[in-house]
């Protein structure tokens, strides 16, 4: 499958104006319709090896998915597999490669020393069929831009956000809280992590953002509306402009961007669907 002229997609990714080095990692493939962003955590180097090794796994998982290159070799127990017939099957891809990648940097984060503890927020976005399955682990946030409104796509694996769900805090409080970076769900902390994935259906026009916590730490959702109905026309230009006004803020923290615009419908092929179905049987 290719979306060659379908998705527009533009990454920037910054230093911010604090931190002495970037361990956020971003990597897109237009074509084949996958987006993946990462936010490192951990001692010296070791959120870097963590954000890189997630989202480059991710991007050959789900890009040899997308183009029918290989399969993704999935073994499910019988719960599993009751649960997975009710998910569409990019919904089932993005979770099962995610849990891949987490094991993966699992293993390294307990066999080397200097990665003792890493680990990264996840999010990856697969385009498909005139949908988009999300998925994702911690704080860093997916956004939609349709009709001229904002609205987050992903809600964020955070103590804060847990507290805000209960009614704990007020969504003033929450965004001051000094807990607010203190996340609930991390890929590579765990040998299993309990992955979140939602399907939603893309129309042309869509602009969907995909951003790590030092864009939305200082830019309100309200100032990122704003950006992208002035400045959507042009993603780099819109997605400079979000770095910006975070690095004007303070730049506390590194600051990533994805953006991508839904250009035209992109229905599967029948012939490609049966091929990456037959994955599963």
């Amino acid at each position: 499958m290719s979306l060659r002229g379908k998705l527009d997609m533009v990454c920037q990714t910054d230093v911010g104006q604090v931190r002495d080095h970037n361990e956020d990692f971003v990597r897109f493939d237009g074509h084949a319709g996958v987006a993946v962003l990462a936010d490192g955590m951990g001692g010296m180097n070791a959120g870097e090896v963590a954000s890189s090794m997630t989202v480059l796994l991710l991007m050959d998982l789900l890009v040899a998915f997308s183009r029918g290159d290989e399969p993704l070799v999935v073994e499910l127990d019988e719960v599993e597999l009751e649960e997975a017939e009710a998910r569409s099957l990019p919904v089932r891809i993005v979770k099962h490669a995610i849990e891949k990648a987490n094991q993966s940097v699992y293993h390294v984060s307990k066999t080397q020393p200097q990665c003792a503890g890493m680990g990264t927020t996840v999010i990856a976005c697969l385009f498909y069929d005139n949908k988009i399955a999300v998925g994702h682990l911690g704080d860093s946030r997916v956004y939609r831009l349709r009709d001229q409104h904002l609205e987050q796509v992903t809600q964020d694996h955070s103590l804060v956000q847990e507290l805000l769900d209960k009614g704990l805090v007020t969504a003033a409080e929450a965004r001051v809280s000094s807990k607010k970076n203190v996340v609930t769900r991390a890929l590579g902390v765990a040998l299993r992590v309990e992955v979140e994935v939602h399907e939603h259906h893309a129309l042309p026009g869509d602009v969907y953002l995909l951003c790590s916590d030092g864009l939305t730490d200082l830019v309100t959702d309200e100032n990122i509306e704003a950006s992208l109905l002035e400045l959507g026309s042009n993603l780099n230009v819109a997605a400079g402009h979000l770095i910006n006004l975070a690095n004007a803020s303070g730049g506390k923290d590194n600051i990533s961007v994805i953006l991508v615009r839904v250009k035209k419908p992109y229905p599967n092929q029948v012939g490609v669907l049966g091929k990456m179905i037959s994955w599963f049987e």
